[in-house]
């Protein structure tokens, strides 16, 4: 078997250096120079620069014409391979489609990584309100339809994490009460639906609802986000539920 390189410079292992160009991109950066990188990572640019040229010879980054890195197809496609990714999305992306097409809103799909939303499908609806997320991005699990429902049926110690920890606020509707936050997160529970109003933009209510899979575990959530004042959230509720134990039965049989 063999042996990570030893490190030089004194600034971590190989490996971890290498991660640390990569984490370096999002989707405000996703595509930088060498000086840039050098930069956002605190890597010297000499070891930057090999490390660059093993990524992009393994295929996880690209290097264009203008002299730019970008994420390569080899790590998306690598990236695929996780459980919850692309097999959760095919298992769920017929009923997504058939609660937009239903609605002509918004319709999306994530999963709890750590204390954060990760969303795995995103469907947008024809004039449908605009929203903040994308697939691939990250979010609090305390603002969205979503994070609500994952955050609700997450572990005690996640939830006691997130709780006590200084919570972000996006907009004046934001809850960043605790105590509310705890009454909010009971509710779901109890309801079997989320309600995010107005907490990530002063236009926008999402509902979520969770999905289970076959031991009856939490795996996932699926929320439609509308134009606040356009309808009112618990008429949307039946829906979304419906659409994710129909989700959580493709996965109990597959």
């Amino acid at each position: 078997m063999a042996r990570a390189r030893p490190t030089d410079g004194g600034t971590g292992p190989v490996l971890a250096r290498a991660l640390q160009l990569l984490d370096a991109f999002s989707a405000q950066r996703p595509a930088m120079s060498l000086s840039e990188l050098s930069r956002h990572t605190g890597l010297p640019v000499s070891t930057a620069h090999r490390l660059l040229g093993e990524l992009v010879a393994w295929g996880a980054l690209e290097r264009g014409e203008d002299g730019c890195y970008r994420v390569g197809l080899r790590l998306w496609e690598v990236g695929s391979l996780a459980p919850r990714g692309l097999p959760l999305r095919e298992r769920a992306l017929p009923f997504l489609e058939d609660l937009s097409q239903v609605t002509r809103e918004n319709v999306q799909l994530a999963v709890r990584e750590g204390s954060e939303v990760v969303y795995v499908e995103r469907i947008a609806g024809s004039g449908a309100v605009p929203v903040l997320t994308r697939v691939g991005g990250r979010f609090a699990l305390t603002a969205t339809g979503v994070g609500l429902v994952l955050l609700a049926h997450a572990p005690t110690e996640v939830q006691e994490d997130v709780l006590t920890a200084p919570i972000e606020r996006y907009t004046e509707f934001t809850v960043t009460d605790p105590r509310v936050l705890r009454r909010m997160l009971a509710d779901v529970r109890t309801s079997g639906f989320s309600i995010s109003d107005r907490q990530v933009t002063t236009d926008a209510l999402s509902v979520g609802a969770p999905i289970h899979d076959a031991r009856g575990t939490v795996v996932a959530a699926v929320s439609l986000v509308v134009r606040h004042g356009s309808v009112a959230p618990h008429t949307l509720a039946p829906l979304v539920r419906t659409s994710a134990r129909a989700i959580s039965r493709a996965l109990a049989s597959s």
